[in-house]
């Protein structure tokens, strides 16, 4: 049975996988999985058969596009053979600008000096005495900080008559209240920390925590040194405190009222005459501002 015929009508209704015609060779970025056709348009062809010539020229394009796709690296798994698509190449306007890195808080700090990983837990826990999958946070905690417990050991040393379920709610709302206070400490250095470091903030880097930190030692260290001035003798007679602080500044100095070098004992007599008499017989006084001056008080 001769089926060549068969074979050749059905071959007839698929076109060939090559395009030609282009003059302007098509550029590719197979990474977005984009073609860039830059030919010019056939404006006779386009007003006659608008809607067939648009068809047949995303057609064409399309297939130079799969073509270059089937001539990259392929893998093969369970959801069967894929292309490994290149790195793309056309960088893409974005509607708003890259977020800028957040500073690192103090734990994150600590965390990478001691090497220290965070591992992602499931948020879903078996309870094994009811048996069934409770949060292991939030609303309905499978533990719940011990709240729930039908029975509390009271610990030793406190007080028998205590309540431990309201001392375990208490100690619940004293640690909220520590991590509310914590994190609006982190950002604040946060905001502080990005104007102060805005060449890192720029680079896409994150800013620098410790000159936060040192500029919030030094304002806290003023304070202190304020505080002790604002007594009625200035913080003078006021009782030291061991590891206090110190203010800094320029200390007066005074010289001995007898020195065995007389030139230089002299030399400081007449520099104090010449401040009070006048240099070189200079008048020290404005004659003519003080004649004006007791006359209109006359």
């Amino acid at each position: 049975m001769d089926v060549s015929e068969v074979l050749a009508a059905h071959k007839n209704k698929f076109k060939s996988v090559s395009v030609e015609g282009k003059i302007i060779p098509v550029e590719y970025d197979l990474g977005l999985l984009v073609a860039y056709d830059q030919n010019p348009v056939e404006e006779s062809e386009l007003k006659s058969k608008k809607d067939e010539y648009l068809q047949a020229l995303s057609r064409d394009n399309a297939q130079l596009l799969f073509n270059e796709i089937f001539q990259l690296q392929t893998i093969s798994d369970d959801n069967g053979v894929m292309a490994m698509l290149p790195a793309p190449t056309t960088l893409l306007p974005r509607e708003k600008p890259l977020p800028k890195p957040k500073p690192e808080t103090r734990w994150e700090k600590f965390a990478k000096a001691k090497g220290i990983v965070n591992r992602k837990k499931e948020r879903m826990v078996f309870d094994d005495a009811t048996g069934e999958y409770k949060p292991r946070w939030g609303y309905k905690a499978i533990n719940d900080d011990g709240t729930k417990d039908w029975i509390i050991e009271v610990p030793s040393g406190s007080n028998p008559m205590e309540d431990q379920y309201e001392a375990r709610r208490d100690a619940k709302k004293e640690r909220i209240d520590r991590n509310d206070k914590r994190r609006q400490r982190n950002m604040e250095e946060a905001a502080v920390a990005t104007k102060l470091d805005q060449k890192a903030v720029n680079k896409g880097e994150r800013p620098n925590m410790d000159n936060v930190r040192a500029l919030k030692r030094k304002e806290i260290e003023n304070q202190i040194l304020i505080s002790k001035s604002s007594t009625a003798s200035a913080g003078k007679f006021d009782t030291a405190i061991k590891g206090d602080l110190k203010p800094k500044g320029i200390k007066r100095q005074f010289e001995p009222t007898v020195t065995a070098d007389l030139s230089k004992e002299k030399a400081g007599n007449m520099s104090i005459l010449d401040r009070v008499v006048g240099k070189n017989g200079e008048d020290l006084v404005n004659v003519r501002k003080a004649i004006k001056a007791t006359k209109g008080r006359r």
